[in-house]
């Protein structure tokens, strides 16, 4: 039977105090609800998105996977059952794209606990590190009896450390009737997905919890909430990497994307930022104060410190980027060198090339970029301007100070500087 995971992410997120959708804000580099799709296709055969009007972004981002839209923000349980045509035979869960962090193994420990059979409703639990104005799980002989708000809650219901985390699972049948029977009976006149638990209780249906941390559980609805979901996030992605055999100096400075891939035995120096779409090969040393981002750095690479690399940018296998060294949609062989103060965007550098401090590919003439070819084992002197298109031959020598407008053949040396002239006092 089909399992279906519906994502409910229409709302505009005020407190965020933003022209974006509350939901289109990053973590990680990867927008909050992109993190929740990104897990649910993992473990669910569906997965639908609740959009608002008007959500282009949201709906971009939820490709390839089915988008509905709720044209009035009329509650939680409204928004779900705008997805209800999408409910299968299976079972049906129910997350919320402002509690982006739930994990894969999360989903599927809920919906095995669907499984088990005791209980027809399992919600997701957590125990926060202050309890605040979440709503409090009560309950009675191992199942839930009720949810209370902060606001209705008595003083000894306040004491209760386990909480509502939002997310839900049910048989799809039994969730589309339990839609259909809330009611806007409320202050707000909304339509809530926690009504569906005394509808179910009243049904003689017993109601589960599965707790889950609450670094996976937190929501986020405004901007220094996100912190402190980033914090959250970049501590469980040290530690995973650390698990997998990374090195890291200190970790708590080190930012990783959502996406980023360390093999084993890289080693990373202190305040490097990985943004998103990086690659470290086993081996490779990343040293401190290093930006990457949309780039590949292959085995036994040194990058750093006070290094950038830019989207495009691929590090030969035991290739040296020295401090103050940026890279650019360029590439550099095996073994090739640019040690300092340099910058090379849009470029070939050949394997054991050395390109010398100060060297600057001229790749923009006001209007377009163009490329440098720079073959292997070539020495470039320092503070060179090579203006592309350029190529220069393997084994070619540049002399220190040139500016090269020309092509340079093989094995030949060139020479772009002013003759110096020293003229006697007097």
């Amino acid at each position: 039977m089909q399992s279906t995971a519906v994502i409910i992410a229409a709302g505009l997120g005020t407190r965020m105090k933003s022209a974006l959708p509350k939901a289109a804000h990053k973590i990680g580099g990867v927008p909050m609800l992109r993190h929740l799709v990104n897990a649910a296709e993992a473990v669910f055969d569906r997965v639908v998105v609740v959009v608002g009007p008007d959500m282009p972004a949201l709906e971009a981002l939820a490709a390839p996977h089915e988008v509905v839209v709720q044209r009035e923000r009329l509650g939680t349980a409204h928004a779900a059952r705008q997805a209800e045509r999408t409910f299968g035979e299976g079972a049906v869960a129910v997350f919320y794209a402002d509690n982006p962090l739930v994990s894969q193994e999360t989903m599927r420990a809920l919906l095995h606990r669907l499984k088990e059979g005791d209980a027809g409703l399992v919600l997701l639990g957590m125990t926060p590190p202050e309890a605040g104005k979440y709503g409090r799980l009560v309950m009675e002989d191992g199942y839930v009896a009720r949810i209370v708000e902060y606001a209705d809650a008595t003083p000894e219901e306040r004491e209760i450390t386990l909480c509502n985390a939002g997310g839900l699972v049910a048989q799809g049948e039994d969730m589309r009737n339990w839609l259909e029977a809330v009611r806007a009976d409320n202050a707000k006149g909304e339509f809530y997905l926690t009504d569906i638990v005394g509808i179910a209780q009243g049904q003689g249906v017993k109601v589960a919890v599965l707790e889950a941390p609450y670094a996976e559980c937190m929501g986020v609805n405004s901007r220094a909430e996100l912190a402190v979901a980033e914090g959250a996030l970049q501590a469980r992605l040290r530690l995973l990497a650390m698990d997998s055999g990374v090195s890291m100096m200190a970790p708590e400075t080190v930012f990783l994307s959502a996406d980023t891939v360390l093999e084993a035995d890289v080693s990373v120096g202190p305040y490097v930022v990985f943004g998103p779409g990086v690659r470290v090969a086993a081996g490779a040393e990343i040293k401190a104060f290093s930006h990457l981002e949309g780039c590949v750095v292959r085995e036994g690479a040194m990058v750093g410190p006070y290094a950038r690399l830019r989207p495009g940018a691929d590090i030969g296998a035991g290739a040296h980027v020295g401090n103050f060294v940026e890279v650019k949609a360029a590439s550099l062989g095996a073994g090739a060198k640019a040690n300092h103060l340099s910058y090379i965007g849009d470029a070939e550098i050949g394997a054991g090339t050395n390109v010398g401090a100060g060297t600057i590919t001229c790749n923009y003439d006001g209007k377009k970029k163009h490329r440098t070819k720079i073959g292997a084992g070539v020495f470039i002197g320092s503070n060179s301007s090579l203006v592309a298109p350029i190529s220069i031959g393997d084994g070619a020598l540049v002399a220190a100070g040139s500016t090269l407008t020309e092509d340079v053949a093989a094995g030949a040396r060139a020479f772009g500087r002013a003759r110096q002239v020293n003229k006697a006092k007097g």
